[in-house]
């Protein structure tokens, strides 16, 4: 007869990879922060966090739609593009004045969403071709509208981008209530509740007569105005348009956080939560690398790395 100690093995690593899935991000941060206290000078200090807090909130809003995108099985690569193009169409539109160049741009990110939708639902193509052939064009249309850098110079746009309230941030505080918000309708909302089952399975869902056309392209509508959104947020606080660097490898960073926080590739479920930690994970090992005179590309590999360990986890969790 075998030893029960031995019985137990699978079940016991099959829960440390769950709960690894679940909350190794949250041990991930809190390791970083410790590590960060005892290593990195000034780092407890307030100024260092909003300066990270903020640096992180575009990162949290474009992940937030990506978490949407990969909830349903999908996926969104045109998110730094949408970035680019917005910050084009906030510095063509911003002497009408901030909040119609704001318009404006998310109007034109859901627009790009509009396309990715129509593609993966009507048109039947793969979500990484589609969005991948967005994210070329739309970067391109950005560089034709606007081609190189250009000062934004507005008292709006300013206040956007450094303006507090009670000492928080705007920055900070458009994120955290994004991330409340879009939380709310994973969890407790029709929508919601449709999207889990086309990400579980789309044939399905067809079959129990989910509007599985409507919801996918309200998804990636979504995708691409909280992108724009972030790009906005981002000019604001660079006081710059730059369609050329902005949004530059942003969907590598937002896929990190979606990936690292739990929402499996394979769709059919979102973790709001585990995103946000994912997204500060992914900023506090970037700040730590950059603080210790390390090479951006450092920061890279290590981004690299950490996705590699995230899929092996959902991999081997998915097994059992």
């Amino acid at each position: 007869m075998a030893d029960p100690a031995l019985r137990r093995l699978p079940t016991d690593r099959a829960a440390l990879l769950r709960g690894l899935q679940d909350y190794g991000v949250y041990a991930g941060v809190a390791v970083l922060v410790l590590v960060n206290t005892l290593i990195t000078p000034n780092f407890l200090t307030g100024e260092n966090f909003r300066t990270q807090a903020v640096q992180v909130a575009p990162v949290i809003i474009v992940a937030l739609g990506m978490a949407l995108a990969i909830g349903s099985e999908g996926i969104d690569l045109s998110v730094g593009s949408v970035m680019a193009l917005a910050t084009s169409l906030v510095s063509l539109y911003l002497g009408y004045g901030p909040w119609i160049a704001l318009l404006v741009a998310v109007l034109g990110g859901a627009a790009v969403g509009v396309a990715n939708g129509a593609l993966v639902a009507w048109v039947g193509v793969q979500p990484i071709v589609a969005t991948l052939a967005l994210m070329v064009g739309v970067r391109g249309l950005a560089l034709v509208l606007l081609p190189q850098l250009k000062d934004v110079r507005d008292r709006g746009m300013a206040a956007l981008g450094s303006g507090t309230l009670a000492g928080i941030p705007y920055l900070v505080l458009i994120a955290a209530g994004l991330a409340l918000l879009v939380g709310f309708v994973v969890r407790h909302t029709l929508f919601g509740r449709r999207l889990l089952a086309i990400g579980d399975s789309r044939p399905a869902a067809a079959l129990a007569g989910l509007p599985v056309r409507r919801v996918l392209l309200l998804v990636y509508v979504g995708s691409g105005a909280l992108a724009a959104l972030a790009g906005v947020l981002a000019t604001a606080r660079l006081t710059a348009s730059d369609p050329t660097s902005l949004g530059t490898l942003m969907e590598l960073s937002a896929i990190t956080a979606v990936v690292v926080g739990g929402t499996p590739l394979s769709g059919g479920r979102v973790r709001i939560g585990g995103t946000v930690a994912g997204a500060v994970l992914i900023q506090l090992l970037t700040a730590s690398l950059i603080k210790h005179d390390l090479p951006p590309s450092w920061t890279q590999i290590a981004q690299a790395v950490v996705i590699v360990l995230a899929v092996h986890a959902a991999r081997e969790r998915g097994k059992r």
